[in-house]
Order: C-alpha cells, then sequence, then structure tokens
C-alpha cells in the first residue's frame, strides 16, 4: 500500500501543503476550524508525518533540552518524566542536562546552549542570577522554569513559592503548634528558593503573632535525607525545642523523619512534619508525608507551549508565569 503523501491530505482537505504542515507541527496562528478540517483529513487517510524529512524541511532537531542540577534529586527525576511525556505529544523528544548546580555549569549550558543539537532549552538554574542570565544567552530559545528572576526578556513558568510556604506553615499553625521550625535551607549561599520558602514561612508566623527565630532555622549541608538526618540530629541533640517542623522540600521532610524516631520523638503527636514536592516517596514513608505538590503536568504543558512558540518565531517580552499548587495532607501532621 502506498504512503499517505502530505500532498494527499492538502489535496483532500483541500488546502495548501503549507497548511496541512502547520497543522502537523501545531503552530500556533491555524485557526481551530482550518486545524479540525485539516485533522479531519489526516485521520481518513491515516496520514502518519515523515519525521525526518519534516527536519530537514524545517531545519530543526526535532529534540528539546531540559536542564536542572542534579537527576539522583527525585523532584527533577518526576519533572523529567512529565516532561518527556508531554513533549512527545508536540513531537518532541527530550535531551536531560546535568550543571551540577554549579555558576560554571550553569554559564556554561546558557553561553553554549548545545546549539546544533536541540531547538530550545527548558532550564531550571539554581544559582545563576537574572543579569547573569541575560548576559550570557545566545539566540537559542530558553524557557526558565523555577524561582530564580527571569530576565524581562525570557519566559518563566513556577508556583507560588511564598503563598505555597505560607499556606502549609499556616497547616501546622491551624493544629496548634507555636513552635515551628524550618529545615533544609543551604548552609551557605542560599538559593532563591530557600529564600522565597523562608520568606513565607516567617509571614506566616507574623500573621499569627509568632516572631520568627533564627535558632529554628535548621540549614543542611547538601540538598538530601542524609543531609537532613544529620543537621536535624545534632540540633535536636544541641536541644532545640519545636511542635513542628517544615521542610524545604521531600528529601529534607525525609530525614527529619528519621532524626526524630530516632530519638524517640513521636510523628504527628510531638512534632508534625511537613515537605515539598509530592514525590512518590511521600505517599510511602511511617508515617506517610503532608506536603506541597506542584501541578508539574501543567507546568510541563505550559513551558513546552512557550519554548515551542520561541522556536516557531515569537519575539515579543517575556511571559513570567504561574501554575497552581496543593497541600496534600497526610499522617506526618494531624488531621484538622
Amino acid at each position: 500500500m502506498a504512503r499517505v503523501r502530505l500532498q494527499d491530505v492538502a489535496e483532500r482537505a483541500g488546502v495548501s501543503m503549507k497548511t496541512v504542515s502547520n497543522v502537523v507541527r501545531d503552530a500556533p496562528h491555524v485557526s481551530e476550524k482550518m486545524r479540525e478540517r485539516v485533522q479531519r483529513a489526516i485521520d481518513e487517510l491515516g496520514y502518519r508525518p515523515n519525521m525526518m524529512g519534516r527536519r530537514l524541511a524545517t531545519g530543526r532537531t526535532g529534540l528539546v533540552a531540559l536542564a536542572f542540577s542534579d537527576v539522583s534529586i527525585p523532584y527533577f527525576a518526576e519533572l523529567s518524566r512529565v516532561v518527556s511525556r508531554i513533549a512527545l505529544r508536540h513531537d518532541y523528544q527530550v535531551l536531560i542536562k546535568e550543571t551540577e548546580g554549579t555558576l560554571e555549569g550553569e554559564r556554561s549550558l546558557v553561553a553554549n546552549s548545545e546549539q546544533g543539537l536541540v531547538d530550545g532549552v527548558l532550564f531550571q538554574p539554581s544559582v545563576m542570577s537574572s543579569t547573569e542570565i541575560a548576559r550570557h544567552r545566545t539566540e537559542l530559545p530558553i524557557v526558565l522554569l523555577g524561582e530564580t528572576a527571569a530576565p524581562l526578556t525570557m519566559d518563566r513558568v513556577m508556583i507560588e513559592n511564598v503563598t505555597a510556604a505560607r499556606e502549609v506553615t499556616e497547616h501546622v499553625l491551624a493544629g496548634g503548634r507555636r513552635r515551628v521550625g524550618f529545615v533544609g535551607n543551604e548552609s551557605s549561599g542560599l538559593t532563591e528558593t530557600s529564600r522565597q520558602r523562608i520568606a513565607g514561612y516567617q509571614q506566616a508566623l507574623e500573621d499569627h503573632r509568632l516572631t520568627p527565630e533564627p535558632g529554628l532555622l535548621i540549614a543542611t549541608d547538601e540538598i538530601s535525607a542524609a543531609g537532613a538526618v544529620r543537621a536535624v540530629g545534632a540540633a535536636l541533640d544541641g536541644g532545640l525545642d519545636v511542635d513542628a517542623l517544615v521542610c524545604r522540600d521531600d528529601l529534607a521532610a525525609i530525614g527529619t523523619l528519621r532524626a526524630l524516631q530516632e530519638r524517640g520523638v513521636r510523628v504527628p503527636q510531638d512534632v508534625a512534619v511537613t515537605g515539598w514536592d509530592d514525590i512518590r516517596l511521600s505517599a510511602v514513608t511511617f508515617p506517610s508525608l503532608t506536603t506541597v505538590s506542584p501541578d508539574l503536568e501543567a507546568l510541563a504543558e505550559r513551558a513546552l507551549t512557550l519554548l515551542l512558540e520561541r522556536i516557531d518565531g515569537y519575539e515579543g517580552m517575556g511571559r513570567h508565569e504561574t501554575v497552581s499548587h496543593r497541600l496534600v495532607v497526610r499522617e506526618s501532621t494531624p488531621v484538622l
């Protein structure tokens, strides 16, 4: 049976081959009526795009990069899975790029941006400022993820970290806790993520007329469960007096659970614990973790849409957008 060609679809739909190509590429300027007309012809004929031919014709690779600090961090592993699945719906494959969370690694990514290998980059910076990103970037389209401030000319997608941190802290305060600590901020050189989450935590305390205490901030030497075990354990051994611990991320919360349990401190009876990211492990710890759950589907879908619009030639000012989050209440905090 002869292969169905782009020309066959164009003839069936009564449109030009360029219009069919625009529909296949999901170009944003095609009207919904025209898209439905062409899609009907595609479905009737069973047309399947020749991806190699399409790439030769467009000069595109069919690849986008997803760059972040460390793939061993569960949040980034789960983000990669979601982004890869959604990218396939747009006929793109995803290349994972680690920066190791260093200034050198992030500068190299932004300055080189895998040119010639990918059509665009989704990038979650850890240490680069917006000024540095603007200075080092190339012409390759980049959409930023996460809390780092973005240059006005670049797109960014994130959740409202300050709001979410205030909400999760409000949750433990509503349960009657008054000595609420924060776990997981970096021991040196705070990231923007930690700054925003501490700000929301502090706002909630002040809303309840509680004075934030620097001694209740428990820094860790690395973003890991082991780092939290060491830091929280040392704080408890040093006389830390708390009835709740709000953790920067689920890894810090998992480490906190172990440090508390090793010392016979009951969760949530004695100390309530919350996490952040809603990684898969958070539902099966003992007790299971109350956590902030970002809408990864919405984040990945919106970020990819913005990136593909840039790849298609959009040259407007940066779009700085937020997606939703929710608080998932589990066993590590009392049910209100």
